[in-house]
């Protein structure tokens, strides 16, 4: 895996796993007991902890990146005929 594909490979993984992620914990107003401030959608989370979220899509990322790069330096994964 060259610079360029490993790279590609990271960033699709990160935004794959940071959407997966974005629903984990999330709490409307209406469930928690309160209402949503004017101009506000009624559904937006209370907390949604982006920073949070990213901080632990970056790590997961990191480490399926690591088990892909592995199998396709081992061999065990190819997209090359043969």
């Amino acid at each position: 895996m060259n610079v360029f594909s490993g790279i590609l490979v990271y960033v699709v993984l990160w935004w794959l796993v940071f959407f997966m992620t974005l629903p984990i914990g999330v709490r409307p107003p209406h469930e928690v007991g309160e209402r949503a401030e004017p101009g506000h959608e009624s559904g937006a989370p209370v907390k949604p902890r982006l920073w949070l979220k990213a901080a632990a899509t970056t790590v997961i990322a990191g480490a399926l990146w690591g088990i892909a790069w592995w199998l396709i330096a081992s061999g065990q994964l190819s997209f090359r005929g043969g």
